[in-house]
């Protein structure tokens, strides 16, 4: 099977000038996890996934201690409203992930897979000269898994 078979088309794209606000909203308006981010040449530069919005455990340098950080800021409790407003002025391209791990429709599901489980990540823009054309997610997989079930 391959990726072009159970890739979900067509994709959600922000353009890497958007807003962090408007790429919230468009998350929320599409329901979806992530968001390919592209140039305006429409080519795929980074990827912004809900774990950029919520933080991640960082280790503090010169310590064995992790503290969450949200938008490259250190997040304390008397901070979080200050990081907030501060992100309404970034953009996609200063949060995203650059050059993201991607698939094309041509690619089988195992590599695929292998992929995600190499990188620990859960979804895999599809793109066919460097543009997202589709998006392939670990859901998707489980789809394909619950199809082949059905059919014996």
């Amino acid at each position: 099977m391959k990726v072009k078979d159970i890739m979900v088309q067509p994709v959600v794209v922000v353009r890497e000038t958007d807003t962090l606000l408007d790429v919230a909203r468009t998350m929320l308006d599409q329901r979806i996890g992530c968001v390919p981010v592209v140039d305006a040449r429409g080519e795929l530069v980074g990827i912004i996934t809900e774990s950029d919005f919520t933080g991640r455990e960082r280790y503090l340098p010169f310590s064995a201690f992790k503290m969450p950080q949200l938008f490259g800021e250190w997040l304390s409790n008397d901070a979080l409203e200050r990081i907030h407003e501060h992100a309404r002025r970034l953009t996609a391209r200063e949060i995203m992930t650059p050059e993201p791990v991607t698939a094309t429709e041509d690619d089988g599901l195992t590599d695929v897979v292998q992929r995600m489980l190499h990188h620990g990540i859960h979804r895999i823009p599809v793109v066919r000269r460097r543009v997202p054309v589709g998006i392939v997610t670990r859901h998707d997989l489980l789809r394909v898994m619950a199809a082949d079930e059905r059919r014996r």
